[in-house]
Formats: C-alpha cells, sequence, structure tokens
C-alpha cells in the first residue's frame, strides 16, 4: 500500500487532530497500541496526531498512585502482570525487581529530543523505547540505553534519525523546552492519567482517559467527525508491511470484524 506520508506523519490539511498524552514507562500505553495503530490505520491521511509526554515518573520519591496501590518500583510488577492478561501485549515484569528505573523523565526527554527532527523520528523512537522497556526489561531510565535505541532506530530505519543529534539534543534547551511544555500543557487539561487523548475536529471535541477497547476510540473520533471514510485492513500482510513490524495482539486487534478468519502474518 502506497501512502503519501510515512505512517508516523499526517498532512496538515487532515481534519481530525489527536492530542496523545502518554509516556514511555506507561504499561496502560503499550497495552494501548494495538488499538491506537487500528485507528489510525483505518483513517489514515484524515488524521493528525502530536504526542504530548506525560512525566508519569519524576522520581520515586514524588510518585505515587493510589488507584494501584503503588509507591514502590516492586510494585509495579503485579500491575504489569494484570495489563500483559488484559491486553495480550508481552510485558516484562522482572524490571521492576532486576533493574527498575528511577524515573521515566530521561525517556520522555529523549522522545521530544527525537521529535526535534521529525514527527516520524518521533514515532519510531517512541516505539522503540516501549519495546525495550516492556518486553526486553531494559532500564530507560539510563542514558546508555537511550542513545542505544537511537542508533537501533537509525539502523533499522535509515535517514530517519541521526543519532548523533538526538545526544547532542539531550543536553540542550530545546529538548527540555517541548518537554517542560508538555508537562505544563497535561497539567492545565488536568490529564493525570495516560493514555489519554483528545480528538478535535474545528470547535468539537472529546477527551478520553485511560485505556479503552477500540469501540469506544472510534465512537469519539465519529462523534466530531461523522462523515469521515475509514478503510478496512486488507490482510495481515499489508497490515504488517505498513508499520514494518506488528505484535500478535496488534494483528488481532487490526484484523476484527473480517468475514474471514485472519491468516499469520509469517
Amino acid at each position: 500500500m502506497s501512502e503519501p506520508h510515512p505512517p508516523g506523519e499526517a498532512p496538515d490539511t487532515a481534519p481530525i487532530e489527536v492530542t496523545y498524552y502518554t509516556d514511555p514507562l506507561c504499561a496502560w500505553s503499550w497495552a494501548f497500541e494495538p488499538q491506537w495503530r487500528r485507528l489510525r490505520y483505518e483513517f489514515g491521511s484524515q488524521v493528525r496526531w502530536r504526542y504530548r509526554m506525560g512525566g508519569l515518573i519524576p522520581s520515586w520519591e514524588a510518585f505515587t498512585d493510589p488507584l494501584n496501590d503503588v509507591s514502590r518500583p516492586i510494585q509495579l510488577g503485579p500491575l504489569w502482570v494484570q495489563v500483559r492478561h488484559t491486553s495480550g501485549m508481552p510485558l516484562d515484569d522482572r524490571l521492576w525487581f532486576a533493574d527498575p528505573p528511577a524515573s521515566s523523565y530521561p525517556a520522555c526527554l529523549a522522545v521530544k529530543a527525537a521529535g526535534l527532527q521529525s514527527p516520524w523520528a518521533a514515532e519510531l523512537y517512541l516505539r522503540r523505547t516501549r519495546e525495550a522497556v516492556m518486553t526486553d526489561a531494559r532500564n530507560i531510565a539510563r542514558r546508555d540505553v537511550l542513545e542505544a535505541l537511537a542508533d537501533e532506530v537509525a539502523g533499522a530505519s535509515p535517514g530517519v534519525l541521526d543519532p548523533e543529534r538526538l545526544r547532542r539534543d539531550l543536553d540542550g534547551e530545546e529538548a527540555r523546552a517541548a518537554f517542560r511544555d508538555d508537562l505544563m500543557e497535561a497539567r492545565y487539561r488536568r490529564i493525570e492519567r495516560f493514555p489519554a487523548l483528545t480528538v478535535r475536529r474545528g470547535e468539537r471535541g472529546v477527551v478520553l482517559v485511560g485505556y479503552r477497547p477500540y469501540p469506544a476510540l472510534l465512537d469519539a473520533l465519529l462523534r466530531v467527525a461523522p462523515d469521515v471514510p475509514r478503510r478496512q485492513v486488507p490482510d495481515a500482510q499489508a497490515y504488517a508491511a505498513y508499520w514494518g513490524s506488528v505484535l500478535p495482539a496488534e494483528l488481532a486487534e487490526a484484523l476484527k470484524g473480517q468475514a474471514t478468519p485472519p491468516q499469520p502474518a509469517c
């Protein structure tokens, strides 16, 4: 399938605008990837989006989650098990016993540094950062890990992300200012849980907070833009080729509603 823009970008003329408040260390945002990818595929160039980094964990001294009874790193292990069973997305909860990240701020800053290069660079880097911490149990609070991930993105998608520039931007004011702006916007809109999305078309808007099934996301979009056309995923191979790689839960979500059972991608 040929697209006029990479999957990580959309034209400025797209009628629907989505602002996605998230964090690379948020397990529920990782669980939401199947729905988020399906939405962007089905509506294609009709939707433009931007990421706002929420700064989920400034430090463990400053973090508490009374809803899930989490105030220490080791307490996130059982929550990740719950997320894995709920969503079907892979998560390695051993991270929180072996090498727990001290903060999510370094990874948020790195995503903003990638975004200084292009929206697609931010898309690919955020995805790789999520994969690294969720499935590989890599500590994305560490500078060496974040720099290694930039090298991996550059190797997998040549010409999209310059890892040397990202290293410089990690120490620069522009990325820090962009991250501060994200934090300020989240506070202004009282976004305290992730994932959270605002879906807008002109003056009409809907806010979704928390992990939701695809029908809830689709309903929000159609409430602001009921006349926008959508497309169906033709087959597993086409969907995998569009994104470059997909996980089983993402493929299963994309192929829901088809008349015939989906075939494996590989």
